[in-house]
């Protein structure tokens, strides 16, 4: 055991002060971890800052197509419920077509006409911030950080409109996902019961235990997580709020990032007609 030990502290003083490129930082970090110098969020987070240096915008953007654009056209009482169903804090505003963001509303700012002052959407504008698809979330962040700004809208290489990105996007690439009020990974059980038909899964539910607790028979040889049984039905890694049913399951997303699922929503339609589909 002290021969091992001295090989791997042997190990990390060779490359710890000389790295010569990611993958020698990379081993470094998973030596420290492997001696119990760091713990797993460490580790993760460190090598989220190794891989954000190499990622760009457009790994990560929210697509056009799921972009909640606010119309400057429209009147106050006519879009207020829209911001309070989708809950964000900031809205780009465009007049007539997506390509055309005149800037970005702060949800806050519209507290002013709920308390029956003067309003006026132009006014309460802020300037929208445009970035290129290829520009390297680092230096976005490094912007972010030095402006102050929390949102920017991606433009493609013809200057269209082709996604957003906000500072959250950013630093859960190196911290995580950001929790939220469906979070619960830190309580023990990976299926909880919000009603006789509604459930929250963490995407890490095994197939296995899956199947006991639903009463399925879903194949455990292609993937061993409810998470990769569902993005293997999307045919790509989807984002929040995405929803897909199959088989007797009505599953919405709760949870995801650049990388995987986390958590999901499954609505049971017909529990008599849940089957295997392997």
């Amino acid at each position: 055991m002290k021969n091992k030990k001295n090989r791997i502290i042997k190990h990390i003083r060779k490359f710890l002060f000389k790295p010569k490129n990611k993958e020698q930082v990379s081993e470094i970090l998973k030596a420290a971890f492997d001696q119990r110098i760091i713990d797993t969020d460490s580790l993760t987070m460190l090598e989220g800052v190794l891989n954000v240096s190499e990622m760009q915008v457009r790994d990560i953007m929210i697509p056009r197509s799921q972009i909640d654009f606010i119309d400057i056209t429209k009147k106050p009482e006519e879009f207020i419920p829209y911001v309070i169903e989708t809950a964000h804090s900031r809205f780009p505003v465009i007049e007539d077509d997506v390509n055309d963001v005149l800037g970005i509303l702060l949800a806050k700012d519209l507290l002013r006409y709920i308390a029956g002052d003067e309003f006026e959407l132009r006014d309460k504008l802020r300037p929208a911030v445009f970035v290129p698809e290829s520009k390297r979330l680092n230096v976005l962040l490094k912007e972010f950080r030095s402006n102050r700004n929390h949102i920017a809208i991606v433009v493609d290489e013809y200057g269209g409109v082709s996604g957003m990105v906000t500072i959250e996007d950013v630093l859960e690439q190196i911290v995580g996902e950001i929790e939220d009020e469906f979070d619960y990974d830190e309580t023990e059980d990976n299926i909880i019961e919000d009603n006789e038909r509604e459930f929250r899964v963490k995407a890490s539910t095994e197939i296995n235990d899956f199947n006991a607790y639903f009463g399925t028979n879903y194949s455990d040889d292609e993937f061993s997580t409810i998470g990769g049984l569902v993005t293997h039905h999307f045919g790509y890694l989807p984002n929040k709020d995405e929803i897909i049913t199959f088989d007797a399951f009505d599953i919405k997303i709760l949870r995801s990032d650049s990388r995987q699922i986390h958590s999901i929503q499954i609505k049971v339609a017909n529990p008599e007609n849940i089957e295997s589909k392997d």
